[in-house]
């Protein structure tokens, strides 16, 4: 497969046009048999290659994705399309007047928007099954789920469909994936990445973020999302590993891996862990469900059934529960931000375990199986109570199941992170592996 870097270097040095990449790229789309994509968009991305190439025949720069083609989880605002969240209930409402601002970041820099994806009805949940749209498959394995609820964003790059998309993370919904589906992904800092005209889940914890199937790729997303180059790499990192908890429910060659890349390096038990779960599920349960308060009670039936229910119940939580949950939140950040201080990286598990099958979704959480949809982020979403960035990275298993680990660092110092993942993958640790079965072939 191509990556963005090496497309977008071809096209720049003028052996591709951004034309034919992208005529390529939507031949593949179309060609979908993940249940990935839900609009391509193929008028507006020919428009966009035709304007990348004017550009250069007039000798001037661009862009640093000049010509890379890519994707948007259907909760990005795209001007001309309804933003659906993943709902067919929104597919026939007012159309987007302007484009998400991460989308215009990227149209600046020569990226080319050829179609939208799946996801879990307004991001609610960690598999991308979606009463509407259908369930997205595996790249890996047709038979298992992709995660989510990104699950759209991570099939399309894991097929091969296009080098990076944009996902949303909420409580784990880019990190989840992109372990499940053997891929990089990026939940940034608290505010890092710009999240205008994205559909909100719960506003306390929403951010963006890129997957892709190369670091390279991913370091050049973000670095145009961000407006400027990722800081704070360091040779040596400080590196601690998170133990009780994150060890406790976590496939034995993640725990393998974890303790290959820091041998000597201290374990650490987070406090309350379970506690700041719990207090998640509170504040994305109480946010969503006032988000569509009014919508569910004028037309309840028209939201998918497995949302519907958890929304209802999040809009009838009192917001007595809601404020000692912000409470705790704050407290336990500042608890955690002073116990890593001396420390550039945190290693855990993302999934805890290798993607389920569709049939039986189902997974082990302390030995008594559990419903995947639920607790695929059992260890993202306390990490996502604590702000902190963190960097999804893929363990190298040519032949079996992706596994993921989280990397995670500190705001304004996510360097320390790429650098750290970029010697890991020179090892041998991490790295992606292409599934030999992907429907779309190879990119070109």
């Amino acid at each position: 497969m191509k990556s963005a870097t090496e497309i977008a270097a071809a096209v720049r040095a003028g052996t591709r046009t951004a034309a034919s990449v992208t005529a390529e790229a939507l031949e593949r789309l179309r060609a979908d048999r993940h249940v990935a994509v839900t609009r391509v968009q193929a008028e507006r991305a020919m428009a966009e290659a035709a304007a990348v190439d004017a550009r250069i025949a007039r000798g001037e720069y661009p862009g640093m994705l000049a010509g890379v083609p890519y994707a948007v989880k259907d909760l990005f605002d795209v001007a001309g399309l309804p933003t659906t969240a993943g709902s067919a209930a929104r597919a026939k409402g007012p159309a987007a007047l302007v484009d998400a601002e991460a989308i215009g970041r990227l149209r600046e820099h020569g990226a080319v928007l050829c179609a939208t994806l799946n996801m879990d009805a307004f991001a609610y949940g960690f598999a991308t099954v979606n009463a509407d749209y259908g369930t997205t498959r595996n790249p890996h394995d047709a038979a298992r789920l992709a995660g989510g609820s990104s699950g759209g964003s991570a099939a399309a790059v894991a097929a091969g469909l296009v080098p990076f998309a944009l996902g949303s993370d909420t409580n784990g919904s880019v990190r989840v994936p992109a372990s499940l589906c053997g891929l990089y992904g990026l939940r940034p800092a608290r505010g890092d990445l710009p999240l205008a005209g994205t559909f909100p889940f719960a506003e306390s914890f929403d951010e963006i973020g890129p997957l892709a199937a190369s670091l390279d790729d991913l370091a050049l997303v973000w670095q145009v999302l961000r407006g400027g180059a990722c800081v704070g790499g360091v040779a040596s990192p400080r590196i601690a590993r998170l133990g009780g908890r994150f060890r406790e429910n976590a496939d034995p060659a993640q725990l393998a891996a974890i303790d290959a890349i820091a041998p000597d390096a201290p374990l650490i038990d987070l406090p309350d862990v379970a506690r700041a779960r719990s207090a998640a599920f509170v504040i994305t349960a109480y946010e969503g469900g006032h988000l569509h308060r009014d919508a569910l009670a004028a037309d309840p039936f028209a939201y998918d059934p497995a949302v519907r229910d958890r929304l209802i119940a999040g809009a009838l939580l009192p917001e007595a529960l809601y404020a000692r949950a912000q409470a705790f939140r704050a407290e336990y950040a500042a608890r955690v931000e002073a116990l890593v201080a001396d420390f550039d990286v945190l290693l855990a598990p993302s999934a805890p375990c290798a993607a389920p099958l569709i049939d039986d979704p189902m997974i082990l959480i302390d030995g008594e199986a559990s419903p995947a949809r639920a607790n695929l982020g059992i260890h993202t979403q306390p990490i996502t109570f604590t702000g902190l960035p963190v960097l999804a990275v893929p363990l190298q298993r040519p032949g079996a199941l992706p596994l993921g680990l989280q990397l995670i660092g500190k705001p304004g110092r996510e360097g320390a992170l790429l650098r750290l993942a970029a010697d890991l993958e020179h090892k041998g640790i991490t790295g992606v592996t292409m599934p030999e079965s992907a429907f779309a072939g190879e990119m070109r």
